[in-house]
């Protein structure tokens, strides 16, 4: 009988690295992620509980990285918490322990593809992609926006740098739209 393999969002036993141009775009299998919202009257509570564990609870469209846990805003008092996939598999049983009852903790990690996308300016590909003005925006910044037809959320990590969050039941789709802004571009 054979054994289950993992598969990566594009289908694939290894993380998918394609380089156009000046830009890689390489599929981030290494993340664990999880969303943290605050339950009715306890932000106070998440909070304390938050800054215990080392959670970062950014402002809105910021970003805010730590160790080991990054986050970035997604609504009020509502995050998206990225970890190291190997040490934090079980992302959202490791929050609710350290969050109590003042979260609501959900595992998104397969509901999302990551790609990290470099270049030396980012700015000409992702002008065709999404409405944001990508050479304004600060380094941090992160928003939910639309790439083609898909919503992503989007994290600017410098001016060559971002992580774009895609649904991963459109991971080939999104990375199409990616790496035709690029060849467009290049």
């Amino acid at each position: 009988m054979a054994s289950l393999q993992p598969l990566t969002a594009l289908g694939k036993r290894e993380a998918t690295a394609v380089t156009h141009g000046p830009l890689t775009i390489s599929e981030r299998t290494d993340v664990a992620l999880a969303s943290l919202a605050a339950r009715k009257g306890r932000m106070a509570d998440l909070s304390v509980a938050a800054q215990k564990a080392g959670v970062p609870l950014p402002g809105p469209a910021t970003h805010q990285a730590g160790t080991p846990y990054s986050a970035f805003w997604v609504a009020p008092e509502m995050w998206f918490v990225e970890a190291p996939h190997a040490t934090h598999e079980l992302i959202a049983d490791l929050l609710k322990s350290a969050m109590g009852d003042a979260a609501s903790i959900t595992e998104q990690t397969d509901a999302w593809v990551a790609f990290d996308l470099a270049a030396a300016d980012l700015t000409p590909i992702l002008e065709r992609l999404c409405n944001v003005d990508y050479a304004t925006v600060p380094n941090g910044y992160a928003t939910r926006t639309v790439m083609e037809h898909l919503g992503v959320y989007l994290v600017k990590h410098g001016p060559g740098a971002a992580r774009v969050y895609g649904p991963r039941s459109s991971a080939e789709s999104l990375l199409h739209a990616i790496e035709t802004a690029a060849h467009a571009v290049h």
